[in-house]
Formats: C-alpha cells, sequence, structure tokens
C-alpha cells in the first residue's frame, strides 16, 4: 500500500486537474462512519494549518473541527531517533508534556491519528469518531491551506453548499446478525471500527463483520466485545492496517495503543481470511490479541516488531505471521497448526506465566529472513544488525532476580513436525539470568525439518532444550498435538458460513 502522512509526503512535477469528492456533493445515504476523500489528478501535498469543519447544515452547529496546526504526535515519522541516529526504544509519554496532539477515541481509548493520510492520488479525511449521526445532513468547509495540489493553488471549500451530504436514516436492525463493511460506501459500514462500535459487547447470538475487498487504512480497537466473527471477502484483497507503533502512540497507562488491531479482553472472536498490517517498524504490532478462544483462520499478520502479541487462549490455523524481532510476543497458550512464521531476528519472546501453556507449533513453518532489523539501518551503520533468528529467547531483563519479568521461568515453546529455514544451528536462546532455575521451561522440540523435510542437526542446540523422541516421549508429543491439550480443554472449531 502507498500512502503519506501529515509527516511526509511525495511531490509530483505534473500539475494537478479538478478535484472530485466522496460522498459526492449532495450525496444521500451516507454511512456516518465515512471518511471524506479528495482525490486530484496527482498526489497533493498536506499542509501545516488551516481546518476543515463540518456542520449539521439544518442547525449550522459545528459538528467537528480538524486543526491542521496541531502536531499529529510526540513523533509523527513513527521514529524516536536517537544521538547515533538509530531509532531507540521509546519511553512512555511524557507526564510534563503540555503539548497538545491530535485525539481520536477509538472504541473508548484516546490515540494519536493522522488527519488525513495521502494514498496515491486521494487525500482522505477522518472526522473523530462517532462525530456523524444517522438521518442528518452535513456541509464541509475545506481551507484553502489544508491540501496543496501540485502546480496549482487549492481554492477550498468555502461554503455551504460546496460540500454537503445526508447519512442513512438510520443503523442496521439492533439484532443483525451479519453487517457488512465497505470502504466505498455500499455496506452498512465504511470502517471496521464503525462495525465493532455498533455491535454490543455481549451477545446471545454469534454476529458477523464481512469486509469487502479493499484497504481499510484504521486504528481497529475492540474491548470487551465477544461472539464475532470478522471474516474478509479475500485473504489478500482485504487490508486493514494503520501506521502506529510505540513512538507514535507511547504508552501513557492502560492498555497498549501501539497496535493497528488490538482485541482487550475479548472473548470467542474468529477473525478470517484478510490481512492486518501495521505500516510502521519498531514496537509496532500488526495485531494484540488478550482473550480468550480467539482463532485465526486463514489471515495474514504483518508487524514489525513485537508483530503479535498474545495473552489467554489463541487457535492461529493456516495462516501467515511475519515481523521483525520477537515476532510473537507470547503470554498465552498459543496452537500455531499449518501456519508459516518468518522473522527477522527471534520468532519469540516466549513469557508463558504460571499454570499455563506456551507457544505450540504443530505441522508449521519457521523461516528466519537474514536482513537488517530496519531500525538499526542508519548512515553510521548502513548494513545494520542482523540477529540470529532463534525460536525463543529468554534474555535477563532487568537486574533484579525477585522482580516480575526478569526472566519467565515457565516458559514454553514446543515444535512439532515443524519445518525451518536460517534458523541458527543453537536453536533456542540466549538464556539469561543469574540464578535462574531452568527447571520449569520446555523449549521442546520434536522431528523439526528442514523446508525440502529432511531432520536437521540437533548436536549444538542450546543445553535447556530438549529433543523429544519416540517411544519414549510418544505421550507428550501426542498431547502437545491436540489442541484441547494446550488450550485448556477448548477444542476449537473454525466457522465456515456465518450467515
Amino acid at each position: 500500500m502507498y500512502f503519506t502522512t501529515v509527516a511526509t509526503w511525495v511531490l509530483a512535477a505534473v500539475q494537478c486537474s479538478a478535484f472530485t469528492l466522496f460522498p459526492a456533493n449532495k450525496a444521500t445515504n451516507v454511512n456516518p462512519d465515512t471518511h471524506l476523500v479528495i482525490t486530484f489528478s496527482s498526489p497533493p501535498r498536506i499542509g501545516t494549518s488551516g481546518l476543515i469543519r463540518i456542520y449539521d447544515a439544518a442547525t449550522q452547529q459545528l459538528v467537528d473541527t480538524l486543526d491542521l496546526s496541531i502536531a499529529v504526535s510526540p513523533a509523527p515519522s513513527g521514529r524516536a531517533v536517537g544521538a547515533d541516529g538509530s531509532t531507540t526504544s521509546p519511553g512512555p509519554a511524557d507526564p510534563n508534556d503540555r503539548t497538545p496532539y491530535q485525539n481520536n477515541i477509538i472504541g473508548g481509548i484516546d490515540f494519536h491519528f493522522f488527519p488525513i493520510i495521502v494514498r496515491e492520488n486521494q487525500a482522505m479525511i477522518y472526522p473523530h469518531n462517532n462525530k456523524l449521526k444517522y438521518g442528518k445532513t452535513y456541509y464541509v468547509t475545506v481551507a484553502p491551506s489544508v491540501l496543496r495540489p501540485n502546480g496549482e493553488t487549492f481554492a477550498g471549500l468555502t461554503t455551504n453548499t460546496a460540500w454537503t451530504f445526508s447519512t442513512k436514516a438510520k443503523a442496521p436492525a439492533a439484532d443483525a446478525i451479519r453487517v457488512v463493511v465497505a470502504e466505498d460506501g455500499s455496506g452498512d459500514f465504511n470502517t471496521v471500527q464503525g462495525a465493532l462500535d455498533f455491535l454490543p459487547a455481549q451477545s446471545a447470538r454469534r454476529r458477523t463483520i464481512f469486509i469487502k475487498n479493499g484497504n481499510y487504512t484504521e486504528i481497529v480497537f475492540a474491548q470487551k466485545k465477544s461472539q464475532i466473527t470478522i471474516r474478509g471477502e479475500s485473504r489478500t484483497n482485504v487490508t486493514v492496517g494503520y501506521p502506529n507503533n510505540s513512538a507514535f502512540n507511547p504508552s501513557k497507562g492502560g492498555p497498549s495503543r501501539r497496535p493497528a488491531f488490538s482485541m482487550i479482553s475479548c472473548n470467542d472472536m474468529q477473525l478470517s481470511t484478510f490481512t492486518v498490517k501495521n505500516y510502521f517498524i519498531g514496537q509496532a504490532e500488526a495485531v494484540l490479541a488478550q482473550g480468550d478462544r480467539i482463532i485465526f483462520d486463514r489471515m495474514d499478520v504483518r508487524g514489525s516488531g513485537d508483530a503479535f502479541t498474545t495473552r489467554g487462549t489463541i487457535y492461529f490455523a493456516d495462516s501467515l505471521l511475519t515481523g521483525e524481532g520477537d515476532t510473537v510476543l507470547g503470554y498465552a497458550a498459543v496452537y500455531f497448526l499449518r501456519s508459516e512464521i518468518q522473522s527477522i531476528g527471534p520468532f519469540t519472546w516466549t513469557r508463558t506465566p504460571k499454570g499455563s501453556h506456551g507457544n505450540i507449533f504443530v505441522n508449521s513453518t519457521l523461516v528466519g529472513i537474514q536482513k537488517p532489523l530496519p531500525w538499526s539501518v542508519t548512515e553510521r551503520n548502513p548494513r545494520g544488525q542482523i540477529p540470529k533468528a532463534v525460536f525463543t529467547r529468554l534474555p535477563q531483563n532487568g537486574n533484579n532476580p525477585s522482580a516480575p519479568g526478569y526472566n519467565f521461568p515457565y516458559a514454553e515453546m514446543v515444535l512439532i513436525n515443524t519445518k525451518t529455514s536460517g534458523v541458527p544451528a543453537e536453536g533456542w536462546g540466549p538464556i539469561q539470568g543469574a540464578g535462574f532455575d531452568k527447571t520449569n521451561v520446555h523449549l521442546w522440540e520434536y522431528n523439526t525439518m528442514d523446508l525440502q523435510g529432511r531432520p536437521v542437526d540437533l548436536s549444538r542446540r542450546d543445553r535447556a532444550a530438549k529433543q523429544l523422541r519416540l517411544p519414549q516421549d510418544a505421550k507428550t508429543v501426542a498431547d502437545y498435538s491436540r489442541p484441547e491439550f494446550v488450550l485448556g480443554g477448548w477444542k476449537p472449531v473454525v466457522l465456515e458460513d456465518d450467515a
């Protein structure tokens, strides 16, 4: 996907033609969660001043304002740059920072966001969530300084008739079991978040959000939802993603704000046949999944560091996960089946809590990518850092052995019939920590192969790892091959037809 933001833009050397509007001027039956799009003949620049205003046409009341003079975030490029030019791991938000930033309430939580994103020749304008209502007529004004088409002056939209539209009379039926998301406005909602906000937190019946083919550039944040299937029309032609990370949305208490797609305290969820992508690098999850009985089915999940952060019980089947170091930041019991994980650096940092199983891979594929971590490439170090693609690492995390998170003595990662490539001979580690008790650490593998299905040399594996063998370990291999054993008795059933 190509896009620019208020932090970066691409200039074209051609003259801009007349623009078109979406929703079209005087459009009717518009979803209240619509984006506003102005399409030019070439990519426009985004200004650093000017207002976009939305008014209720009947009352002349100001409904929403986007002020381009307000900074997007403390790190609008998504990079907290250190003295040597490398990207540092940013700390929490500075409590003394009184700078106003762009903020949007998404799923009940405040996020920094881009009020405009340029995608090819389109300036995609994002009103604040849930400001527009059903059964209303609105008009939009855009100051001339907001957008700067190449080669000509943008006169803006300054009257109450230049850009008007009317929203649908009412929302879908409250008991609807299936709603449709379409970026062109042809569905019940234009955004995934709009559909999630509509559905109740608890439901006696499973509900389905069906996403039509398209690019959905939005932060998605689901909190305390259950019994929902989110299904894409096509795994490769539906992309839900956003440029987000710990620099752009630094920690300030409460849930993490750095993922593109979050499910917090969500149970009995299923995600099927679409792509989730985080467009930024660094600590930039594609997905954070926290809850019980969460299914990923034929999904593409593409993030950077900590690409897939997990808590609870999760079933991840027939899917692809790509990341850039600690690709699975794993607190959950996750059963990976027939899935492929591609990682620059460690596939996981496994943080299994006591009483839970950990990251279990069955009939899956782990591919180590021999490329530098993208944030380590600088002018001073153009080659960057290429870390080892170990299965998991357990680094000493701090200096106090009694502190929570010093290390994880119940960490568990088990490989059953797993194909591998680009993994170092030691396979696992480093496993660190003075006085760290490894007694209950389970770093096990059975029948590890190369991509051609040939056994790999296990003679140089880390001493903390264990190779399972038959017949003595037959029961262990059989147990870990069953998802219900790994997932606390839950036997996942992937729903194929939710209509």
